[in-house]
């Protein structure tokens, strides 16, 4: 055969250190996956959230006082805010993942030129972009129904978007590791709502027992949650640059995790 003057490298990428087409038409996927069932994955948290103001306002609100210098439900809106936001983005990555496992078309996604790390930005696309249009929405509700203007908006979105990614991390690596439905309910059960619930949502960590009080602060959730309450009401019990280092460190440590399972193929390939 003639020489042509170029010799083709078996293996190399023909898309330049980045597949921006590959990564673009995966995070495109993830994002259309929750918008074509919006009612599920965007308007059903907006309505558990408001229910969850709803009952603790009739329930508890009008005996409760002040807390952290402002009314209960002001206190409350921000970590039911942030909760919403992380089981959101925790399901959209892992039920992608589970899903297309069970069904036998994680090759779909395995297949294509992209490397661990562009798989990895992919899913978090998705969840980032799930979870702050949820955030949005609650955010829009605080202010028309409760007027509540963030008092820091960025700080807000800031924390926003990095429990979004923390979660959606997390939703990847317990996604690769399940391989059926339930053991998927048993990592949202046992470790997902755990983490959500018992860090500082519903009360000011500063009331609680020391020994309690220290779990709380090696929870990252906390950190998350905390942050988003100085974002809206300008208060909270740990400092906001604290929270923004504990929460950068977790979300990364996560993501290093999931890249390298992605990286792998562990549990995905054969």
């Amino acid at each position: 055969m003639a020489d042509r003057g170029y010799q083709v490298e078996l293996g190399a990428r023909r898309f330049g250190q980045v597949n921006w087409l590959g990564l673009k038409a995966l995070a495109w996927r993830e994002v259309k996956r929750f918008l074509v069932v919006w009612t599920q994955t965007l308007l059903a948290p907006l309505v558990t959230a408001a229910l969850f103001l709803m009952i603790f306002n009739i329930a508890i609100g009008p005996r409760r006082g002040d807390v952290m210098g402002v009314p209960f439900l002001t206190f409350l809106a921000p970590g039911i805010m942030m909760m919403t936001v992380i089981q959101n983005a925790f399901a959209n990555t892992s039920s992608s993942i589970v899903i297309a496992k069970v069904q036998g078309n994680i090759v779909d996604t395995l297949m294509p030129p992209l490397s661990g790390l562009e798989i990895l930005l992919g899913y978090l696309a998705g969840a980032v972009a799930r979870g702050t249009l949820v955030a949005l929405g609650i955010g829009l509700g605080l202010m028309a129904v409760l007027q509540i203007v963030p008092a820091h908006p960025l700080v807000a979105l800031l924390f926003i978007v990095l429990g979004a990614a923390f979660l959606g991390g997390l939703g990847i690596v317990a996604g690769v590791f399940a391989d059926k439905f339930d053991q998927m309910a048993a990592i949202t059960n046992f470790i997902v709502t755990p983490l959500a619930f018992l860090s500082g949502t519903f009360y000011s960590v500063e009331a609680l027992p020391p020994v309690l009080k220290a779990i709380s602060h090696v929870n990252p959730v906390f950190y998350l949650i905390d942050g988003v309450r100085f974002g809206v009401i300008g208060t909270s019990d740990s400092p906001p640059l604290l929270g923004l280092a504990v929460c950068s460190g977790a979300t990364f440590a996560v993501c290093l995790l999931a890249w390298v399972m992605l990286r792998t193929g562990y549990r995905l390939k054969p």
